[in-house]
């Protein structure tokens, strides 16, 4: 089954969240924002609600040489509503360069399903393709909606429905609804917290009992506990986070008593501590951690402040916390971190920016003993036009005009 996946505003981040997750299928960047997987499994709909960095999910049942509008109209058997009653809606979008005529397939469509006997509603956008928003607002998912999807590719157009839209509004929920949310304590937005956990916890997982997800997870700079709250929402039982402050300690167990309480959930395996990241082994046996996944604190976010002292005193706190790390993590441990990229100047960080000291951006250079970093993008698609990793094979992830942008590593324990 081919299936196509509508990637975020972090094309590089989302292709290599996507290759952790299906590491046996094949994926394929034809696009920007578009990916095609090839893979013998079958895969649910629900798999977004894991996903932090895709925006829509669908299959792809047919494919074509022509835009014509009568020879697509042919192909659309799967788009057809499994019943007359009711009305249906439908929208089509189209991913591609080519000038193909929406308005004339739209009405066409309408059209046949009115000779079929089915009332119907056209779903329509200033823009060539339907936002997730709009999908989602028009229940263009459901049995009584679809999205046709139009895809170009190598002189081909690939015709596919939506299954799913990532679920925006659960995650503003998690994101701004609960109990403690605190800048100072961090503010990982919950989707990519899903990213970092994916690009960690990579397949085949051993299981337990009932499917209970073995592998130990450690947070050392919890914060609020986000990375430990989606680690739960996505089945993790076993689950340490620690911090040297208070405060978050009690702001995590705060917020993942509200997920607990919101979603049903059940942990095998919690554990809290008001711990220096450079003190674990003190807690913590040698060797019994499997993934470490963690933003730590990045520096002052606000006012006026030594930017090179505090590259300093970040790198001195990194690498501290490293070695801790490496005496706990298991052999062949991963971790993902995130380590702060201080804009010099207003302007835009480009991809190979940033990474050698002296450059337009401030950036960290923690010792790495004992760790390698590691390429997050498969082999065959590592000189994609589409993908941007920094010269040390990591990844930025930010807005424009953004004061500290993220540099994301995957880091994996010597044997």
């Amino acid at each position: 089954m081919r299936y196509f996946f509508i990637l975020g505003s972090n094309p590089t981040l989302s292709l290599a969240e996507l290759a952790a997750i299906f590491s046996n299928g094949k994926l394929s960047l034809i696009q920007k924002s578009v990916v095609i997987l090839e893979s013998n499994q079958t895969i649910k709909s629900d798999i977004l609600k894991k996903i932090g960095g895709t925006i829509k999910f669908g299959a792809i049942y047919n494919e074509l040489f022509s835009s014509a509008a009568k020879d697509i109209l042919g192909s659309l058997s799967f788009a057809a509503p499994k019943t007359t009653n009711g009305k249906f809606y439908f929208g089509i979008s189209h991913y591609g360069k080519s000038r193909l005529n929406l308005k004339v397939l739209g009405m066409e469509f309408k059209k046949m399903l009115k000779q079929a006997g089915i009332s119907s509603r056209w779903v329509i956008s200033k823009e060539p393709t339907l936002s997730s928003v709009v999908v989602e607002q028009n229940k263009l998912t459901s049995d009584r909606g679809v999205e046709i999807v139009i895809i170009e590719f190598n002189k081909k157009f690939l015709l596919g429905k939506t299954f799913a839209v990532q679920p925006f509004k659960e995650l503003s929920f998690r994101d701004y609804g609960r109990p403690a949310r605190d800048d100072r304590s961090g503010m990982l937005p919950p989707k990519l917290a899903q990213m970092m956990i994916n690009l960690a916890v990579t397949p085949p997982l051993a299981k337990g009992a009932g499917g209970i997800l073995q592998p130990l997870i450690l947070d050392p700079f919890c914060g609020s506990g986000t990375v430990l709250t989606e680690a739960a929402l996505m089945g993790f039982q076993h689950l340490t986070g620690t911090d040297i402050s208070d405060r978050a300690i009690s702001g995590t167990k705060k917020n993942l008593d509200w997920t607990i309480g919101n979603w049903k959930l059940e942990i095998g395996n919690l554990a809290l501590f008001n711990l220096d990241a450079r003190d674990l082994s003190q807690k913590l046996k040698p060797q019994s951690v499997d993934y470490i996944i963690t933003e730590p604190y990045l520096g002052p976010q606000r006012g006026a402040h030594d930017l090179n002292k505090t590259i300093n005193e970040l790198e001195k706190l990194y690498s501290d916390s490293l070695r801790e790390f490496n005496k706990i993590l298991k052999p062949n441990g991963r971790i993902v971190m995130i380590w702060p990229v201080f804009q010099r100047a207003p302007s835009v960080i480009p991809a190979k920016a940033g990474i050698q000291k002296g450059t337009i951006a401030g950036t960290l250079h923690p010792n790495l003993s004992g760790f390698t970093i590691l390429n997050p993008i498969p082999a065959n698609l590592q000189k994609n036009i589409f993908l941007k990793l920094t010269n040390r094979q990591t990844i930025i992830y930010g807005r424009d005009g953004q004061k500290v942008w993220r540099e994301i590593a995957v880091l994996e324990k010597h044997v």
